[in-house]
């Protein structure tokens, strides 16, 4: 670690719990996110600042004018441009020493495990279960740690799955797709909200990579903007989860 990354990074180092230690594997660290719109948004731009090393970002999207009341990540200017693109450049700007991958694509079950594998942790910051099915299975088969958050109208939720040992998947929360799936375009979204949420989940993502605390595994964390009441509801692995659980492993030849 240079002078510069001393300086840029000392009120972090400055931290017992991070130290340069601490500091030094967020620099060595690869994070993947899958979505670049409210949640994306606030999540790329702290992973940057804290100084993790490299940053893919995946969204096939483009910048609309509806996007601007919350995708932090975007400017008058980007309307029209790939989300990944404007991040992107928010992002060099932010901090030119985190190196960042856009990809503007939809990646399929094959390509979204290598990216996955490729990759030290995964933020889910998509909105949809498909998709989000789809990263918890390629999480799960690579064994990359997860931290998913979604927000909707005026409540939000984060959790982590480590994939290691006993602990529960996404699937293990969410068992089917609903059938009357809604997103903000249909129900709205308050914009803060998702930044709070997007918050906490680059705060998650920072502790896994560098190291200390007690993250959200096992633990669903919710918030009701409308009464500002945060409630923790406890996750445990479901044995005959179709992705994690113990049947579905022993009979793909995992055991």
């Amino acid at each position: 670690m240079n002078d510069e990354q001393l300086l840029r990074y000392s009120r972090q180092i400055m931290l017992p719990q991070m130290d340069i230690h601490g500091q030094q594997r967020l620099l060595q660290s690869h994070v993947l996110i899958i979505g670049l719109g409210g949640l994306g948004s606030p999540v790329a731009m702290y992973l940057a600042a804290a100084g993790v090393g490299r940053l893919t970002l995946v969204d096939d999207d483009a910048v609309d004018l509806t996007n601007l009341q919350r995708q932090i990540a975007h400017h008058q200017e980007d309307i029209g441009r790939p989300k990944v693109a404007s991040a992107t450049d928010r992002l060099r700007a932010l901090n030119p020493e985190t190196h960042i991958t856009p990809r503007q694509e939809r990646l399929d079950a094959e390509a979204l495990r290598t990216a996955a594998q490729d990759a030290d942790l995964l933020i889910d910051a998509s909105d949809n279960f498909a998709t989000r099915f789809a990263i918890n299975q390629a999480c799960v088969e690579t064994g990359t740690p997860l931290v998913s958050g979604a927000a909707m109208g005026l409540e939000g939720q984060v959790t982590v799955f480590p994939n290691q040992g006993d602990t529960p998947c996404y699937r293990c929360l969410y068992d089917d797709i609903p059938e009357a799936e809604t997103r903000c375009s249909e129900t709205g979204v308050l914009a803060p909200l998702v930044g709070i949420i997007g918050s906490i989940q680059a705060t998650e993502a920072i502790k896994l990579l560098s190291g200390f605390g007690e993250n959200l595994s096992g633990r669903l964390l919710t918030l009701d903007a409308s009464t500002m009441e945060f409630r923790t509801i406890r996750l445990r692995r479901d044995p005959h989860c179709p992705v994690c659980g113990v049947t579905h492993q022993a009979s793909a030849g995992h055991f």
